[in-house]
């Protein structure tokens, strides 16, 4: 993987509207084989749904258009967030922005709140999704076409089957560049892939790249095999690597949540902020080519820019040592794969 472009060499940097000291700090890779050079920091835009027509939503909009001003490149985005209300505060910011400046992702097969109509793995429901989302964002195209979470599909199967094909009709019309798959267990991604016909460029995981599970680097060997751009999603464990601590809905166990808890009340004690920790730790792992992070006000931005930008300082290298040995290194069990599966048929069937 190569990090080495220079900013103003890439076809996204923009003289004029582009802030240049800030893009001279962001990291920029090689997106798998797709040709696309992106930045290491990509603005993942789940947090943008609460402050849809809320006083706060001018602030996410401006946030956008400042991250993109600042040299990130990747932006990801899906109509489940908000049930379509983070796509359309992302589509107010996109109009501010010129549209070479980023590259765009969305997703397919993930849509409503309720079990009922959350999930459907449809080929027919994905072109119209799809079509509702280009209203949303107000553009024309998008790069990339997601299916979101496959483990929520009855079987591989339909995954490759059923959907994937109809997202490579998208590809044919030109609507869409490239093709990828998104999900928290890896091993039902791998099985996607493997059974797969329709070519994937993308693979998405969330929360496999963080402080307490680095299952991820297990399987980058086959993705990269199977000339895969690499995304790891939900760098601070969805709020569990956080002093705030993980959301009531959180799916993790007690295990996990007590450590990043303890961790997160040690790093506080040191006078250091475990999301900064978490995030450069995740930035710091080879072979993955954009870390999503949710942003949706300039709080946020800035102190992940600085993260990209400056590193650890040697006491917070010392605290994040500190930190794996005596509250992840010996978890039992890194992750929480099925909890939310299982909640999903209980109430849906």
């Amino acid at each position: 993987m190569s990090r080495h472009k220079s900013y103003n060499k890439l076809p996204t940097y923009q003289e004029g509207f582009h802030n240049e000291s800030l893009c001279k700090s962001m990291v920029f890779s090689s997106f798998g084989k797709t040709g696309l050079e992106v930045s290491l920091l990509g603005l993942g835009t789940s947090e943008l749904a609460l402050v849809y027509n809320t006083p706060e939503e001018e602030n996410g909009i401006q946030t956008v258009v400042n991250a993109i001003k600042s040299g990130i490149n990747y932006i990801d985005t899906a109509p489940y967030y908000g049930q379509g209300k983070a796509e359309i505060v992302l589509g107010k910011a996109l109009k501010h922005i010129p549209r070479n400046t980023y590259y765009l992702a969305t997703k397919v097969a993930r849509y409503g709140a309720e079990p009922q109509n959350m999930c459907d793995f449809s080929g027919s429901l994905a072109l119209k999704s799809f079509d509702e989302s280009l209203q949303r964002l107000g553009v024309d195209y998008i790069d990339i076409i997601q299916v979101h979470d496959v483990e929520f599909a009855k079987d591989a199967d339909i995954v490759a089957n059923e959907i994937l094909p109809a997202l490579q009709k998208l590809k044919d019309m030109g609507k869409v560049k490239f093709i990828g798959i998104t999900g928290y267990p890896l091993t039902r991604l791998k099985e996607v892939l493997e059974k797969s016909t329709v070519h994937v460029d993308i693979v998405l995981s969330y929360c496999r790249c963080t402080l307490f599970d680095n299952s991820l680097k297990e399987y980058i060997p086959f993705f990269k095999e199977k000339n895969l751009a690499i995304i790891n999603a939900a760098v601070l464990g969805m709020g569990l690597l956080t002093h705030n601590g993980p959301q009531d809905w959180h799916p993790v166990g007690p295990e996990i949540k007590e450590a990043c808890k303890q961790a997160a009340q040690y790093c506080k004690e040191q006078n250091v902020n475990i999301a900064k920790l978490a995030a450069c730790y995740s930035f710091s792992q080879p072979d993955i080519d954009v870390h999503l992070i949710g942003m949706q006000n300039e709080k946020l931005l800035e102190a992940n820019l600085k993260s990209v930008n400056e590193g650890l300082s040697p006491h917070e290298e010392q605290v994040k040592q500190k930190i794996i040995e005596k509250y992840f290194k010996n978890l039992t069990k890194t992750h929480w794969e099925n909890v939310e599966l299982m909640s999903f048929h209980i109430h849906k069937d």
